[in-house]
């Protein structure tokens, strides 16, 4: 029988895609965009979730459990930590340790775009020693949570090549030997993080204060509402009262790339959503976003999706089909 890692859904608009022996995937669907997670369980009390985001915010219920051991691995896009006091993130390549909290979380995808994997672990129900599947892997998750998450601490760690080469095989695990694949990976994982050195952590150079980011995301909130409008840095500076140089330090620290290369990648992102939900001309959605020329549009489509926009919206009609 599998064990629930946390009793009802994710999020109140969450429904169930699939579900069989060891796997369910869940669907959040709203207009800003949607999430999916897909959930499997590898070890008696040990989980492997992907997720896959495009939407900004989404919440974990108040029945999630707390205590678990959650390593995380952010393969494209950011991921926010909020401590209370300070803020870290996630971005393509880095790994952070924690210890999931009371009440449910409320999860934050700056960018809107984030794909990543974290491995769950619940030391009161998995083994207390890792050795009982395979000799010698003499590893306890108990003793890896007070290592790393002591104090309710975080600890957060660039990409390296060894990283890389831990989790990119998780992204890519043929149907047929899936199971078993799972087992050796999170084994491997979990040996490689029992060996680590926890000073290696960068959670204090990854951190931001709650001043930085709330002023960061008022002003990507205020770049959202006006998507049909061209703004320059100096006109958001004098409408929030802030000098260009600290408001692009605080943007860049929270959302990780520029406000400009934000803009034109969230128009992007949003131009699709409108193709594959809407019957508007690319012409209308164009110019919805601040575009009065189709063939610039059509350009800044293609940077950031790779395809021009009729291109994009033909496959979508495709798999429909």
């Amino acid at each position: 029988m599998r064990e629930k890692l946390c009793d009802g859904t994710i999020d109140e608009d969450a429904k169930v895609l699939y579900q069989n022996g060891d796997c369910i995937a869940y669907q959040i669907k709203k207009e800003d965009g949607e999430l999916v997670i897909t959930e499997y369980q590898v070890f008696s009390g040990i989980w492997l979730c992907y997720k896959d985001a495009h939407i900004q915010r989404f919440t974990y219920p108040a029945s999630y459990p707390s205590g678990l051991l959650e390593i995380t691995h952010c393969r494209e896009g950011r991921f926010e930590y909020d401590t209370g006091e300070h803020f870290f993130y996630l971005s393509g390549g880095d790994i952070s340790v924690c210890k999931s909290k009371e009440g449910g979380a409320v999860v934050y995808c700056p960018t809107q775009h984030y794909h990543g994997v974290s491995v769950i672990i619940d030391p009161a129900s998995a083994p207390s020693c890792l050795s009982c599947f395979l000799e010698d892997v003499n590893v306890s998750p108990a003793m890896l949570l007070k290592k790393f998450c002591q104090d309710d601490g975080y600890f957060i760690m660039r990409s390296t090549a060894r990283l890389e080469h831990v989790f990119s095989e998780l992204y890519s695990v043929p149907q047929d030997m899936r199971k078993g694949y799972f087992k050796v990976k999170i084994l491997e994982l979990l040996m490689f993080l029992n060996s680590l050195d926890v000073n290696l952590s960068q959670t204090e150079q990854r951190s931001c204060s709650r001043e930085q980011v709330e002023l960061a995301k008022r002003v990507c909130q205020f770049i959202n509402t006006h998507m049909d409008i061209r703004l320059t840095i100096e006109q958001l500076a004098v409408h929030f009262f802030v000098s260009p140089a600290r408001l692009k330090k605080c943007f860049y620290s929270v959302y990780g790339e520029s406000i400009y290369s934000y803009i034109r990648a969230y128009k992007m992102r949003s131009a699709a959503h409108c193709l594959k939900t809407t019957e508007q001309t690319i012409s209308e959605i164009a110019g919805a976003f601040g575009y009065d020329n189709s063939s610039k549009f059509s350009k800044a489509f293609r940077d950031v999706m790779g395809v021009s926009p009729t291109e994009y919206r033909r496959k979508i009609l495709e798999m429909v089909e």
